[in-house]
């Protein structure tokens, strides 16, 4: 029972230093934030079953986990308040044409990181932006101001 309780409480913290460390697809992660990921996970382990190596304790730690994760994505899949919490919400960060700082602070991306995306779009310019939307996920959506809406490293053309 110790391990389960020592996943569960570390199952916790990575969540929420995950949230803190902001929203990023893996693509996006700096060679210093991939590297902290995995550190994290190897100090993770060693905090879950602390020096019990057998194959009984493994299996606990990863039930306990994958229940969890589980358990968080069925909360969130039934409750639009919990999904807010717990995954976030969209956060625009270029109206019409405009960078909006507050919001590009709040979220740690830097103007680099958006018109790198901008131009895997295929946009030139952020005055052709309407609204640059940065999801919860981490991808940044862009709505040029013609209509067409565009999601930042995926081909346009395919459907």
């Amino acid at each position: 029972m110790d391990i389960v309780l020592r996943a569960g409480v570390m199952f916790a913290i990575l969540y929420c230093v995950i949230r803190l460390m902001g929203k990023r697809e893996l693509a996006q992660l700096t060679p210093f934030e991939l590297v902290t990921l995995m550190v994290l996970g190897d100090l993770a382990q060693q905090a879950v079953t602390h020096s019990d190596t057998s194959l009984t304790g493994g299996l606990l730690a990863i039930a306990t986990f994958a229940f969890l994760a589980s358990a968080l994505s069925w909360i969130t899949f039934k409750s639009r308040r919990a999904e807010k919490l717990l995954d976030g919400t969209p956060q625009v960060i270029v109206r019409n044409g405009q960078l909006l700082k507050e919001n590009l602070k709040r979220d740690r991306v830097t103007v680099a990181e958006v018109e790198s995306q901008m131009r895997l779009a295929g946009i030139s310019r952020i005055d052709q932006i309407a609204y640059a939307i940065i999801e919860p996920q981490g991808p940044i959506s862009f709505i040029r101001k013609d209509g067409d809406e565009l999601n930042a490293g995926h081909d346009p053309t395919v459907t």
